[in-house]
Protein backbone atom coordinates (compact mmCIF):
# COMPACT_ATOMS: atom_id res chain seq x y z
CA UNK A 1 0.00 0.00 0.00
CA UNK A 2 2.94 2.38 1.00
CA UNK A 3 4.54 1.88 -2.24
CA UNK A 4 1.79 2.58 -4.59
CA UNK A 5 0.67 5.98 -2.80
CA UNK A 6 4.20 6.98 -2.70
CA UNK A 7 4.74 6.26 -6.60
CA UNK A 8 1.08 8.26 -7.23
CA UNK A 9 2.41 10.99 -5.12
CA UNK A 10 5.88 10.79 -7.64
CA UNK A 11 3.82 11.70 -10.35
CA UNK A 12 1.59 13.95 -8.76
CA UNK A 13 3.68 16.10 -6.77
CA UNK A 14 6.19 16.36 -9.71
CA UNK A 15 8.23 19.34 -9.58
CA UNK A 16 6.00 20.49 -12.03
CA UNK A 17 2.86 20.82 -9.72
CA UNK A 18 5.52 22.58 -7.21
CA UNK A 19 6.86 25.36 -9.91
CA UNK A 20 3.03 25.77 -10.95
CA UNK A 21 1.84 26.91 -7.18
CA UNK A 22 4.76 28.78 -7.19
CA UNK A 23 3.79 30.38 -10.54
CA UNK A 24 -0.09 30.76 -9.25
CA UNK A 25 0.61 32.50 -6.77
CA UNK A 26 3.06 34.95 -7.97
CA UNK A 27 0.84 35.61 -11.41
CA UNK A 28 -1.84 36.38 -9.17
CA UNK A 29 0.15 39.03 -7.11
CA UNK A 30 1.17 40.92 -10.44
CA UNK A 31 -2.50 41.10 -11.48
CA UNK A 32 -4.14 42.13 -8.55
CA UNK A 33 -0.68 44.73 -7.91
CA UNK A 34 0.16 42.74 -5.09
CA UNK A 35 -3.59 42.87 -3.76
CA UNK A 36 -2.61 41.31 -0.06
CA UNK A 37 0.09 43.73 0.69
CA UNK A 38 -2.24 47.00 -0.47
CA UNK A 39 -5.57 45.54 0.90
CA UNK A 40 -4.34 44.55 3.96
CA UNK A 41 -5.64 46.96 6.45
CA UNK A 42 -9.12 46.45 4.89
CA UNK A 43 -8.42 43.06 5.42
CA UNK A 44 -8.57 43.52 9.46
CA UNK A 45 -11.62 45.78 9.55
CA UNK A 46 -13.48 43.20 7.63
CA UNK A 47 -12.48 40.55 9.83
CA UNK A 48 -15.28 41.81 12.29
CA UNK A 49 -17.26 43.68 10.19
CA UNK A 50 -20.05 41.12 8.62
CA UNK A 51 -23.24 39.44 9.89
CA UNK A 52 -24.35 36.28 9.64
CA UNK A 53 -28.02 35.80 8.56
CA UNK A 54 -30.09 32.67 8.17
CA UNK A 55 -28.61 31.65 4.74
CA UNK A 56 -24.93 32.42 5.68
CA UNK A 57 -22.19 32.90 8.08
CA UNK A 58 -20.43 36.00 9.25
CA UNK A 59 -17.07 36.73 7.64
CA UNK A 60 -15.19 35.95 10.89
CA UNK A 61 -17.13 32.82 11.49
CA UNK A 62 -16.02 32.04 7.59
CA UNK A 63 -12.47 32.96 8.55
CA UNK A 64 -12.78 30.36 11.39
CA UNK A 65 -13.84 27.20 9.42
CA UNK A 66 -11.55 28.33 6.48
CA UNK A 67 -8.87 28.66 9.10
CA UNK A 68 -10.23 25.30 10.96
CA UNK A 69 -8.91 23.57 7.49
CA UNK A 70 -5.86 25.80 7.97
CA UNK A 71 -4.51 25.37 11.24
CA UNK A 72 -3.99 21.70 11.56
CA UNK A 73 -1.64 18.72 11.65
CA UNK A 74 0.05 20.97 9.19
CA UNK A 75 1.39 23.45 11.47
CA UNK A 76 2.73 21.30 13.54
CA UNK A 77 3.65 18.15 12.20
CA UNK A 78 4.14 19.59 8.70
CA UNK A 79 6.34 22.35 9.34
CA UNK A 80 8.78 19.28 11.80
CA UNK A 81 8.59 17.01 8.13
CA UNK A 82 9.62 20.09 6.07
CA UNK A 83 12.57 20.54 7.97
CA UNK A 84 13.45 16.59 8.58
CA UNK A 85 13.16 16.24 4.92
CA UNK A 86 14.23 19.72 3.20
CA UNK A 87 16.16 21.51 5.80
CA UNK A 88 15.24 24.11 7.70
CA UNK A 89 15.89 26.10 4.21
CA UNK A 90 11.87 24.58 3.15
CA UNK A 91 10.96 27.30 6.09
CA UNK A 92 11.61 30.12 3.70
CA UNK A 93 9.99 28.59 1.01
CA UNK A 94 6.88 28.28 3.26
CA UNK A 95 7.01 31.95 3.61
CA UNK A 96 7.21 32.56 -0.05
CA UNK A 97 4.19 30.07 -0.74
CA UNK A 98 2.47 32.20 2.16
CA UNK A 99 3.31 35.42 0.36
CA UNK A 100 2.70 34.57 -3.07
CA UNK A 101 -0.70 32.08 -1.94
CA UNK A 102 -2.50 35.19 -0.27
CA UNK A 103 -2.96 36.61 -4.15
CA UNK A 104 -4.19 33.01 -5.15
CA UNK A 105 -6.39 32.81 -1.92
CA UNK A 106 -7.87 35.86 -2.66
CA UNK A 107 -8.87 34.68 -5.93
CA UNK A 108 -10.26 31.93 -5.29
CA UNK A 109 -12.49 32.67 -2.39
CA UNK A 110 -13.42 35.90 -4.19
CA UNK A 111 -14.85 33.34 -7.02
CA UNK A 112 -16.43 31.10 -4.93
CA UNK A 113 -18.57 34.05 -3.51
CA UNK A 114 -19.42 35.38 -7.22
CA UNK A 115 -21.04 31.95 -8.03
CA UNK A 116 -22.72 30.82 -5.04
CA UNK A 117 -25.61 29.18 -4.76
CA UNK A 118 -28.68 29.20 -2.30
CA UNK A 119 -29.26 25.35 -1.19
CA UNK A 120 -31.80 24.51 1.14
CA UNK A 121 -31.52 27.54 2.99
CA UNK A 122 -27.31 27.96 3.34
CA UNK A 123 -24.97 29.45 0.77
CA UNK A 124 -22.92 26.60 -1.05
CA UNK A 125 -20.24 27.38 -3.24
CA UNK A 126 -16.77 26.49 -4.16
CA UNK A 127 -14.23 25.03 -7.03
CA UNK A 128 -17.18 23.03 -8.36
CA UNK A 129 -19.01 25.62 -8.60
CA UNK A 130 -17.34 28.66 -10.28
CA UNK A 131 -15.58 25.82 -12.78
CA UNK A 132 -19.32 25.12 -14.31
CA UNK A 133 -19.76 28.89 -14.41
CA UNK A 134 -17.23 30.55 -14.86
CA UNK A 135 -15.07 28.13 -17.20
CA UNK A 136 -18.51 26.87 -18.74
CA UNK A 137 -17.06 22.93 -18.33
CA UNK A 138 -19.35 20.92 -16.10
CA UNK A 139 -16.94 17.64 -16.76
CA UNK A 140 -14.52 19.29 -15.34
CA UNK A 141 -16.52 20.61 -12.57
CA UNK A 142 -17.47 16.78 -11.67
CA UNK A 143 -13.82 15.59 -11.70
CA UNK A 144 -13.01 18.54 -9.27
CA UNK A 145 -16.15 17.45 -7.03
CA UNK A 146 -15.43 13.41 -7.19
CA UNK A 147 -11.46 14.38 -6.05
CA UNK A 148 -12.77 16.61 -3.42
CA UNK A 149 -15.12 14.12 -2.11
CA UNK A 150 -12.55 11.41 -2.04
CA UNK A 151 -9.20 14.08 -0.70
CA UNK A 152 -11.64 15.87 2.25
CA UNK A 153 -13.68 12.66 3.14
CA UNK A 154 -11.44 9.74 3.30
CA UNK A 155 -8.11 10.82 2.86
CA UNK A 156 -6.83 13.70 4.81
CA UNK A 157 -9.12 13.40 7.52
CA UNK A 158 -6.69 10.16 8.40
CA UNK A 159 -3.99 12.93 8.38
CA UNK A 160 -5.45 15.05 11.17
CA UNK A 161 -6.36 12.12 13.43
CA UNK A 162 -3.72 10.25 12.93
CA UNK A 163 -1.51 13.42 14.05
CA UNK A 164 -3.80 13.19 17.41
CA UNK A 165 -3.09 9.61 18.06
CA UNK A 166 0.83 9.98 17.76
CA UNK A 167 0.67 12.52 20.16
CA UNK A 168 -1.83 11.10 22.87
CA UNK A 169 0.44 8.04 22.52
CA UNK A 170 3.49 9.54 22.99
CA UNK A 171 2.19 11.78 25.60
CA UNK A 172 -0.32 9.89 27.72
CA UNK A 173 -0.02 6.29 26.14
CA UNK A 174 1.10 2.91 28.38
CA UNK A 175 2.41 0.68 25.23
CA UNK A 176 -0.20 -1.92 25.40
CA UNK A 177 -1.33 -2.98 22.54
CA UNK A 178 -4.57 -4.60 21.63
CA UNK A 179 -5.32 -7.24 18.40
CA UNK A 180 -8.44 -6.25 16.31
CA UNK A 181 -9.74 -7.92 13.02
CA UNK A 182 -7.87 -5.14 11.04
CA UNK A 183 -4.02 -5.80 12.78
CA UNK A 184 -2.64 -4.94 16.33
CA UNK A 185 -2.99 -1.61 17.60
CA UNK A 186 -2.18 0.83 20.33
CA UNK A 187 -4.95 0.71 23.25
CA UNK A 188 -4.26 4.52 22.96
CA UNK A 189 -5.14 4.83 19.99
CA UNK A 190 -8.04 2.65 19.94
CA UNK A 191 -9.20 4.26 22.55
CA UNK A 192 -8.71 8.17 20.58
CA UNK A 193 -9.90 7.09 17.40
CA UNK A 194 -13.61 5.85 19.46
CA UNK A 195 -13.71 9.23 21.13
CA UNK A 196 -12.74 11.29 18.28
CA UNK A 197 -15.56 9.43 15.98
CA UNK A 198 -17.92 9.75 18.28
CA UNK A 199 -17.75 13.72 19.22
CA UNK A 200 -16.75 14.61 15.60
CA UNK A 201 -20.46 12.34 14.77
CA UNK A 202 -22.11 14.82 17.23
CA UNK A 203 -20.90 17.90 15.36
CA UNK A 204 -21.06 16.33 11.70
CA UNK A 205 -24.74 15.78 11.95
CA UNK A 206 -25.59 19.31 13.38
CA UNK A 207 -25.06 20.95 9.98
CA UNK A 208 -22.69 24.17 9.23
CA UNK A 209 -23.85 26.51 11.75
CA UNK A 210 -22.68 24.30 14.32
CA UNK A 211 -19.28 24.17 12.57
CA UNK A 212 -18.86 27.39 12.29
CA UNK A 213 -20.00 28.21 16.81
CA UNK A 214 -18.00 25.43 17.27
CA UNK A 215 -14.47 26.51 15.11
CA UNK A 216 -15.09 30.56 15.50
CA UNK A 217 -14.39 29.90 19.93
CA UNK A 218 -11.75 27.03 19.41
CA UNK A 219 -9.23 27.60 16.46
CA UNK A 220 -8.93 31.64 17.59
CA UNK A 221 -8.35 30.08 21.68
CA UNK A 222 -6.05 27.31 20.87
CA UNK A 223 -4.18 29.48 17.82
CA UNK A 224 -3.32 32.28 20.25
CA UNK A 225 -2.16 29.53 23.40
CA UNK A 226 -0.18 28.08 20.72
CA UNK A 227 1.44 31.02 19.79
CA UNK A 228 2.24 32.65 22.94
CA UNK A 229 3.85 29.17 24.40
CA UNK A 230 5.93 29.28 21.07
CA UNK A 231 7.06 33.08 22.38
CA UNK A 232 8.13 32.65 25.35
CA UNK A 233 10.34 29.83 24.12
CA UNK A 234 11.31 32.10 21.08
CA UNK A 235 11.75 35.13 24.11
CA UNK A 236 14.12 32.73 26.54
CA UNK A 237 16.51 32.22 23.29
CA UNK A 238 16.09 35.23 21.65
CA UNK A 239 19.79 35.97 20.74
CA UNK A 240 19.72 32.86 19.12
CA UNK A 241 17.24 34.56 16.06
CA UNK A 242 19.30 36.64 13.95
CA UNK A 243 21.08 32.97 13.67
CA UNK A 244 18.17 31.10 12.99
CA UNK A 245 16.72 33.38 10.27
CA UNK A 246 19.74 33.29 8.98
CA UNK A 247 20.32 29.75 8.44
CA UNK A 248 16.97 29.74 7.14
CA UNK A 249 17.11 31.79 4.44
CA UNK A 250 20.94 30.63 3.96
CA UNK A 251 19.67 26.87 3.47
CA UNK A 252 17.32 27.69 0.83
CA UNK A 253 20.02 28.64 -1.45
CA UNK A 254 22.25 25.82 -1.15
CA UNK A 255 23.02 22.29 -1.38
CA UNK A 256 22.43 21.07 2.09
CA UNK A 257 19.61 19.10 1.74
CA UNK A 258 19.11 19.89 -1.75
CA UNK A 259 17.74 23.54 -3.14
CA UNK A 260 15.33 20.62 -5.11
CA UNK A 261 14.55 19.15 -1.47
CA UNK A 262 13.94 22.43 0.54
CA UNK A 263 11.51 24.00 -2.75
CA UNK A 264 9.53 20.70 -2.91
CA UNK A 265 9.25 20.46 0.77
CA UNK A 266 8.83 23.81 1.75
CA UNK A 267 6.30 24.10 -1.05
CA UNK A 268 4.30 20.80 -0.74
CA UNK A 269 4.11 21.42 3.25
CA UNK A 270 3.07 24.95 2.89
CA UNK A 271 0.39 24.34 0.60
CA UNK A 272 -1.04 21.58 2.53
CA UNK A 273 -0.89 24.00 5.65
CA UNK A 274 -2.11 27.14 4.27
CA UNK A 275 -4.16 25.30 1.32
CA UNK A 276 -3.82 28.33 -0.83
CA UNK A 277 -4.51 27.71 -4.20
CA UNK A 278 -5.50 24.02 -3.06
CA UNK A 279 -9.28 24.67 -3.87
CA UNK A 280 -10.30 23.94 -0.01
CA UNK A 281 -10.81 27.77 1.46
CA UNK A 282 -13.17 29.07 -1.53
CA UNK A 283 -15.69 26.49 0.14
CA UNK A 284 -16.06 28.39 3.53
CA UNK A 285 -15.94 31.85 1.65
CA UNK A 286 -18.77 30.88 -0.33
CA UNK A 287 -20.72 30.36 3.25
CA UNK A 288 -20.20 33.72 4.53
CA UNK A 289 -23.19 36.61 3.85
CA UNK A 290 -21.27 39.88 2.70
CA UNK A 291 -22.01 42.46 1.12
CA UNK A 292 -19.67 42.14 -2.13
CA UNK A 293 -17.62 39.16 -3.14
CA UNK A 294 -14.02 40.81 -3.15
CA UNK A 295 -14.85 41.25 0.67
CA UNK A 296 -14.33 37.51 1.71
CA UNK A 297 -11.77 37.01 -0.33
CA UNK A 298 -9.96 39.53 1.61
CA UNK A 299 -10.52 38.13 4.96
CA UNK A 300 -9.27 34.61 2.91
CA UNK A 301 -6.14 36.31 2.16
CA UNK A 302 -5.64 37.74 5.66
CA UNK A 303 -6.06 33.94 6.64
CA UNK A 304 -2.78 32.67 4.97
CA UNK A 305 -0.71 35.16 7.29
CA UNK A 306 -2.28 33.60 10.54
CA UNK A 307 -1.25 30.13 9.20
CA UNK A 308 1.65 29.85 7.98
CA UNK A 309 3.55 33.45 9.10
CA UNK A 310 2.47 33.38 12.86
CA UNK A 311 1.08 29.54 13.53
CA UNK A 312 3.79 27.93 11.29
CA UNK A 313 6.74 30.22 11.58
CA UNK A 314 6.41 29.97 15.76
CA UNK A 315 6.40 25.82 15.04
CA UNK A 316 9.69 26.50 13.19
CA UNK A 317 11.40 28.39 15.43
CA UNK A 318 10.95 26.63 18.17
CA UNK A 319 12.76 23.35 16.68
CA UNK A 320 15.42 25.28 15.20
CA UNK A 321 16.20 27.26 18.48
CA UNK A 322 15.92 23.78 20.97
CA UNK A 323 17.90 22.02 17.50
CA UNK A 324 15.14 19.39 18.31
CA UNK A 325 15.29 18.06 14.53
CA UNK A 326 17.22 15.76 11.93
CA UNK A 327 17.62 16.35 8.55
CA UNK A 328 16.94 13.13 6.29
CA UNK A 329 19.48 12.38 3.64
CA UNK A 330 20.07 9.74 0.51
CA UNK A 331 18.42 6.21 1.78
CA UNK A 332 19.02 6.08 5.90
CA UNK A 333 21.33 8.73 6.17
CA UNK A 334 21.23 11.95 8.04
CA UNK A 335 22.51 15.26 6.92
CA UNK A 336 21.98 16.82 10.02
CA UNK A 337 21.00 14.03 13.43
CA UNK A 338 19.99 15.98 16.51
CA UNK A 339 17.47 13.57 17.59
CA UNK A 340 17.43 9.87 18.29
CA UNK A 341 17.37 7.98 14.34
CA UNK A 342 14.13 6.20 14.98
CA UNK A 343 12.00 9.33 15.29
CA UNK A 344 10.28 10.22 12.52
CA UNK A 345 10.03 13.75 11.02
CA UNK A 346 6.29 12.98 9.80
CA UNK A 347 4.90 13.47 13.01
CA UNK A 348 4.93 15.84 16.11
CA UNK A 349 7.25 14.55 18.14
CA UNK A 350 10.27 17.20 16.96
CA UNK A 351 7.41 19.74 18.46
CA UNK A 352 7.10 17.48 21.72
CA UNK A 353 10.33 17.93 21.69
CA UNK A 354 10.73 21.23 21.61
CA UNK A 355 8.55 22.59 24.01
CA UNK A 356 9.90 19.71 26.17
CA UNK A 357 13.24 20.76 26.42
CA UNK A 358 13.01 24.60 27.27
CA UNK A 359 9.46 24.24 29.70
CA UNK A 360 9.76 19.91 31.00
CA UNK A 361 6.74 18.28 31.87
CA UNK A 362 4.83 20.60 29.12
CA UNK A 363 5.78 19.35 25.54
CA UNK A 364 4.06 16.14 25.29
CA UNK A 365 0.49 17.27 26.78
CA UNK A 366 0.60 20.35 25.65
CA UNK A 367 1.07 19.35 22.11
CA UNK A 368 -1.13 16.36 21.99
CA UNK A 369 -3.97 18.84 23.55
CA UNK A 370 -3.34 21.67 20.72
CA UNK A 371 -2.94 18.67 18.02
CA UNK A 372 -6.60 17.91 18.88
CA UNK A 373 -8.31 20.91 19.31
CA UNK A 374 -6.40 22.01 15.94
CA UNK A 375 -6.64 18.72 13.70
CA UNK A 376 -10.16 17.75 14.70
CA UNK A 377 -11.59 21.62 13.92
CA UNK A 378 -9.68 20.48 10.47
CA UNK A 379 -11.47 17.73 10.46
CA UNK A 380 -14.86 19.46 10.86
CA UNK A 381 -13.64 21.88 7.92
CA UNK A 382 -12.90 18.75 5.50
CA UNK A 383 -15.80 17.38 6.43
CA UNK A 384 -17.68 20.71 5.51
CA UNK A 385 -15.88 20.72 2.10
CA UNK A 386 -17.13 17.05 1.49
CA UNK A 387 -20.41 18.15 2.11
CA UNK A 388 -20.58 21.01 -0.18
CA UNK A 389 -19.27 19.08 -3.54
CA UNK A 390 -21.69 15.86 -2.40
CA UNK A 391 -24.43 19.34 -2.83
CA UNK A 392 -22.95 20.02 -5.73
CA UNK A 393 -23.37 16.75 -7.48
CA UNK A 394 -26.69 16.11 -5.92
CA UNK A 395 -28.39 18.70 -8.14
CA UNK A 396 -28.08 16.32 -10.74
CA UNK A 397 -27.68 13.01 -8.66
CA UNK A 398 -31.14 12.17 -7.10
CA UNK A 399 -29.93 9.43 -4.48
CA UNK A 400 -31.54 9.55 -1.12
CA UNK A 401 -28.96 9.20 1.72
CA UNK A 402 -25.76 10.89 0.20
CA UNK A 403 -24.91 13.03 3.24
CA UNK A 404 -25.53 10.20 5.54
CA UNK A 405 -23.22 8.07 4.05
CA UNK A 406 -20.16 10.89 3.46
CA UNK A 407 -20.54 11.00 7.32
CA UNK A 408 -19.97 7.40 7.96
CA UNK A 409 -17.27 6.89 5.76
CA UNK A 410 -15.23 9.82 7.01
CA UNK A 411 -15.98 8.70 10.64
CA UNK A 412 -14.77 5.26 9.66
CA UNK A 413 -11.75 7.07 7.87
CA UNK A 414 -11.00 9.10 10.95
CA UNK A 415 -11.00 6.19 13.21
CA UNK A 416 -8.92 3.88 10.16
CA UNK A 417 -6.28 7.04 10.45
CA UNK A 418 -5.91 7.08 14.02
CA UNK A 419 -4.61 4.41 14.38
CA UNK A 420 -1.83 3.34 11.17
CA UNK A 421 1.36 4.28 10.91
CA UNK A 422 2.05 8.52 9.77
CA UNK A 423 4.32 7.34 7.18
CA UNK A 424 1.29 5.89 4.86
CA UNK A 425 -1.67 8.49 6.58
CA UNK A 426 0.92 11.56 5.21
CA UNK A 427 1.55 9.85 2.42
CA UNK A 428 -2.35 9.85 1.54
CA UNK A 429 -2.83 12.73 2.31
CA UNK A 430 -0.13 14.49 -0.12
CA UNK A 431 -2.70 12.32 -3.04
CA UNK A 432 -5.73 14.35 -1.95
CA UNK A 433 -4.28 17.70 -1.92
CA UNK A 434 -1.70 17.51 -4.96
CA UNK A 435 -5.20 15.94 -6.84
CA UNK A 436 -6.97 19.34 -5.66
CA UNK A 437 -4.25 21.62 -6.09
CA UNK A 438 -3.77 20.50 -10.09
CA UNK A 439 -7.65 20.57 -10.86
CA UNK A 440 -7.70 23.91 -8.98
CA UNK A 441 -4.87 26.09 -9.96
CA UNK A 442 -5.53 24.51 -13.40
CA UNK A 443 -9.05 26.15 -13.74
CA UNK A 444 -8.43 29.26 -12.19
CA UNK A 445 -5.65 30.20 -14.58
CA UNK A 446 -8.57 29.45 -17.65
CA UNK A 447 -10.99 31.35 -15.77
CA UNK A 448 -9.03 34.22 -15.75
CA UNK A 449 -7.83 34.01 -19.23
CA UNK A 450 -11.92 33.54 -20.46
CA UNK A 451 -13.51 36.74 -18.60
CA UNK A 452 -11.05 37.86 -15.25
CA UNK A 453 -14.37 38.18 -12.76
CA UNK A 454 -12.07 38.16 -9.36
CA UNK A 455 -10.26 40.84 -11.22
CA UNK A 456 -13.36 43.04 -12.37
CA UNK A 457 -14.63 42.64 -8.59
CA UNK A 458 -11.54 43.80 -6.93
CA UNK A 459 -11.44 46.72 -9.37
CA UNK A 460 -15.05 47.77 -8.46
CA UNK A 461 -14.54 47.44 -4.99
CA UNK A 462 -11.66 49.52 -4.45
CA UNK A 463 -13.83 52.19 -6.79
CA UNK A 464 -16.41 51.82 -4.18
CA UNK A 465 -13.54 52.02 -1.73
CA UNK A 466 -12.48 55.21 -3.15
CA UNK A 467 -15.89 56.70 -3.71
CA UNK A 468 -16.64 56.72 0.35
CA UNK A 469 -19.72 53.91 0.09
CA UNK A 470 -21.35 53.44 3.48
CA UNK A 471 -22.77 50.15 1.75
CA UNK A 472 -21.20 48.29 -1.34
CA UNK A 473 -23.21 46.70 -3.87
CA UNK A 474 -22.15 43.82 -6.63
CA UNK A 475 -23.36 44.35 -9.84
CA UNK A 476 -22.09 41.44 -11.94
CA UNK A 477 -23.74 42.32 -14.97
CA UNK A 478 -22.67 45.94 -15.35
CA UNK A 479 -18.93 44.24 -14.77
CA UNK A 480 -19.77 41.86 -17.71
CA UNK A 481 -19.53 38.48 -15.15
CA UNK A 482 -22.38 35.97 -16.19
CA UNK A 483 -23.82 33.15 -14.59
CA UNK A 484 -23.42 35.25 -11.15
CA UNK A 485 -27.37 34.15 -10.65
CA UNK A 486 -27.48 35.12 -6.59
CA UNK A 487 -25.80 38.51 -6.67
CA UNK A 488 -28.31 39.46 -9.86
CA UNK A 489 -31.21 38.62 -8.22
CA UNK A 490 -29.67 39.92 -4.52
CA UNK A 491 -29.55 43.06 -6.73
CA UNK A 492 -32.91 42.59 -8.15
CA UNK A 493 -34.78 42.47 -4.84
CA UNK A 494 -33.01 45.80 -3.70
CA UNK A 495 -34.35 47.61 -6.88
CA UNK A 496 -37.87 46.32 -6.27
CA UNK A 497 -37.30 47.42 -2.19
CA UNK A 498 -35.92 50.89 -3.09
CA UNK A 499 -38.75 51.60 -5.91
CA UNK A 500 -41.62 50.38 -3.41
CA UNK A 501 -39.45 52.65 -0.76
CA UNK A 502 -40.16 55.24 -2.89
CA UNK A 503 -43.55 55.00 -4.21
CA UNK A 504 -44.67 54.92 0.17
CA UNK A 505 -42.77 57.85 0.60
CA UNK A 506 -44.21 59.48 -2.99
CA UNK A 507 -40.47 60.43 -4.50
CA UNK A 508 -40.23 59.82 -8.16
CA UNK A 509 -39.07 56.00 -8.84
CA UNK A 510 -36.13 55.85 -10.77
CA UNK A 511 -35.93 53.15 -13.16
CA UNK A 512 -32.43 52.86 -13.93
CA UNK A 513 -31.68 52.78 -9.96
Amino acid sequence: MQSVVDFLNSIIWSPVLIYTCLGAGLFYSIVTRFVQVRQFKEMTRLLFSGKSSEKGISSFQALAVSLSGRVGTGNIAGVAAAIGFGGPGAVFWMWVVAFLGAATAYTESTLAQIYKEEDKGEFRGGPAYYIEKAMGQKWYAWIFAIATIFACGVLLPGVQSNSIGNAVEAAFGSGEMIETAIGTYSLAKIITGTLISILLGFIIFGGVKRIASFTQVVVPFMALAYIIIAFVIIALNITEIPGIVAMIIGDAFTPMAGVGAAIGWGVKRGVYSNEAGQGTGPHAAAAANVQHPAQQGLVQSFSIYIDTLLVCSATAFMILITGAYNVHGAGEAFIIQNVAADITANGPVFTQMAIESTMPGWGKPFIAIALFFFAFTTILAYYYIAETNVAYLRRTIKLPGMMFVLKVILMAAVFYGTVKTANLAWAMGDVGVGLMAWLNIVGLVIIFFLSKPALKALHDYERQQKEGVEEYTFDPVKLGIKNADYWERRLARRTQDSEASDEVSGKPVNPTA
